[in-house]
Order: C-alpha cells, then sequence, then structure tokens
C-alpha cells in the first residue's frame, strides 16, 4: 500500500476518533420532508446521549412533524422525536464509550447508511389522539321500546292533566304549605324498612345507622314523622335513598331498556323489577288491607305532585322534547345514585 493511502488512511481514523471523542451537533433545521439518514462511526466507540430541543425561529423548510433521532437498544438511532407544527429540532450528540453512532444529517459529507422511512402506521393520525372532551360524551340512552314508551307517556300525561294536577292544585289550594310538608315527612317516615334493608344488602353501614337513628328520633319527638327532628335539632341528614333497584346494580345487574308503564314513574326494566322488591319489604302491604294501602300511596302521590306543581310547570313550558328530557333525567339521576 502507497504511502499517500497510509496517509490517508491514518488522517481519516484520527478524525473518526476525534468526532466520537468530541460529540457532534447536528442541525436538522432545513432536512427535507421524510429524509433521514445514519451516519455510523466505527471507532469502537458505543452510545450516544440524545438531548432534543424545539427552536424559536420556525423554518419553512422543517415538516409538520419533524424528525430527531434517539438511542435504542445496542446504540442504533432512528427516527422517533417529534415537535409541533412549523418548529425544527436539533440533536446534540455526546459520546460514551465503545460502540457504534448513529446520527442524522442527509447533508454531510462522511459515508452515509440509508435508513427506510418510516411506514405509515408509526406515524401518528391527528385524528387518533386523546380528546378530552370524548370522554365527557353521555351514551345514547337504551329505549329500544321507544315507540311504545311514548304513547304510554303520552297517556301519563293525559292523566296528569286532567286528574292528577287538578287534585293536587285544589289539594294546595286547602293544605297550608307546612302541613303538605308534613304529611310528606311522615310518608317518607313510613318507608324506612325497605331503605334500611338496601343499605344492609349494599354494605352502607353509615346510611343503615342514619335511617334507624332518622326514624327512631322522628317516629317519638318527630310525632310520627310529621317533623323532622333529626335534621333540625340534631342535625342527622337523610342519606341517599336507597332502593332494590339499585342493590341489583350494585350486584351487577344491568339497567336494560329504559320502560315507561301506566300512572308509574319513569324506570328502567331493572328498576321495575326492584319496585316490586321494595314494595315486599314493606311490612304495611302485608298489615294493611288493600283500600288502605291505595289511598296511602295516592295521598302520597297527589301530596307530592302539589308540592311540584310550579317545577312541573316550569318544565313543561320551557321543554320542547319533554319525553326525551323526562327519559335522559332520569338515567342520569339514577347512573349518580349507583355511583354514590
Amino acid at each position: 500500500m502507497g504511502l499517500q493511502a497510509k496517509a490517508f488512511l491514518w488522517r481519516l481514523s484520527l478524525a473518526f476518533f476525534a468526532v466520537g471523542i468530541a460529540g457532534c451537533t447536528i442541525d436538522q433545521s432545513h432536512a427535507g420532508d421524510g429524509e433521514l439518514a445514519c451516519v455510523t462511526l466505527t471507532g469502537g466507540l458505543v452510545g450516544c446521549a440524545i438531548q432534543s430541543h424545539v427552536v424559536s425561529e420556525p423554518s419553512p423548510f422543517s415538516p409538520p412533524f419533524a424528525e430527531g433521532a434517539q438511542e435504542i437498544g445496542d446504540g442504533s438511532a432512528q427516527a422517533l422525536a417529534q415537535v409541533p407544527e412549523h418548529g425544527s429540532i436539533s440533536s446534540h450528540i455526546g459520546s460514551g464509550e465503545g460502540g457504534s453512532y448513529a446520527a442524522e444529517d442527509s447533508r454531510r459529507p462522511v459515508h452515509v447508511a440509508a435508513v427506510e422511512e418510516k411506514s405509515s402506521e408509526s406515524i401518528p393520525d391527528r385524528e387518533s389522539f386523546y380528546d378530552p372532551f370524548a370522554a365527557q360524551v353521555e351514551e345514547e340512552p337504551y329505549d329500544p321500546w321507544e315507540s311504545f314508551n311514548t304513547k304510554i307517556f303520552a297517556f301519563n300525561r293525559k292523566a296528569d292533566q286532567y286528574v292528577l294536577k287538578p287534585l293536587a292544585t285544589g289539594y294546595e289550594a286547602v293544605m297550608p304549605d307546612p302541613l303538605e310538608k308534613g304529611i310528606s315527612n311522615a310518608f317518607h317516615n313510613l318507608g324506612v324498612l325497605p331503605r334500611l334493608i338496601n343499605n344492609l344488602l349494599q354494605a352502607k353501614y353509615q346510611g343503615a345507622g342514619l335511617e334507624t337513628g332518622r326514624f327512631l328520633i322522628n317516629s317519638t319527638l318527630g310525632i310520627a314523622g310529621l317533623f323532622d327532628v333529626a335534621k333540625t335539632m340534631f342535625g342527622v341528614e337523610t342519606p341517599d335513598v336507597e332502593d332494590t333497584g339499585q342493590t341489583f346494580a350494585v350486584y351487577g345487574a344491568d339497567p336494560g331498556p329504559y320502560l315507561v308503564l301506566p300512572l308509574l314513574p319513569p324506570l328502567t326494566a331493572r328498576d321495575a323489577v326492584g319496585s316490586l322488591g321494595d314494595l315486599a319489604l314493606d311490612p304495611a302491604n302485608y298489615l294493611l288491607p288493600f283500600s288502605a294501602i291505595v289511598g296511602e300511596r295516592g295521598g302520597d302521590v297527589v301530596n307530592d305532585r302539589s308540592l311540584n306543581l310550579e317545577l312541573f310547570q316550569g318544565v313543561e313550558d320551557t321543554t320542547l322534547d319533554l319525553y326525551s328530557a323526562v327519559r335522559d333525567a332520569y338515567l342520569q339521576k339514577r347512573a349518580k345514585a349507583i355511583r354514590e
């Protein structure tokens, strides 16, 4: 081998060694779209530390997602880093000990090994990024029986318009508001046993204790529950009302389709079965004659309707699609009650 060839190889080896020791800074702000090259240095040095930062001056040559380099495995580099649109990126590569180096710059006059462009599968799709608002979108109500439900809903509205609302209006005219509230308290106090049992079945022992304490206090000091003494004097708040439908949900039962039945409040298939369970847990249904049970339920409904005359009227006057509004409100309220 001639002296000139040996001298050239010696200088080239020294150059490679110097580059490996001192490190290098590569600016790819003018790299073309999708261009990528790796410079392999074989001076027995391994590893590289790569730090990428965004340069504040925009470059018209930089692609929407500029590509950087990152050490992977044994030190070989591949395009990985991404920066926002119209940004440029500088990769600072520092030397390590022993091994191979990789850097990217299609303009360096050294031996360049072409690297395959990243496949379309590895390039993030803007539409696949996480949308924080998507999680807030409520699921569509499960209402496969809508055609049946709307007919029954229309019937119930007519029954309310021509029967229940006039009764409630007359009832409110002759009954003072405090007495209406007292009757509502008494009906709530009488329904303690189903709530207590469902609290226990759901392992809500604090709620069960509150129900028991409130019943004892209001049944005695509150004169058969007419006055909520437990709340006003002792600060024992009314716990969340637990029913058999919620207990079914706690044990994994799905709500099933939305359901509207004649002269009954909104339901789901699960809550319809649960309401039968609530009736079975109420001892009054075994101790009182049927006429007394109907009178009790009817009185409770009329009293409750009289307390909400203005509220119901406001909803009817301001809601275009009353069926959907009632359905959605009921399903959301039930879902919240079950979560809590």
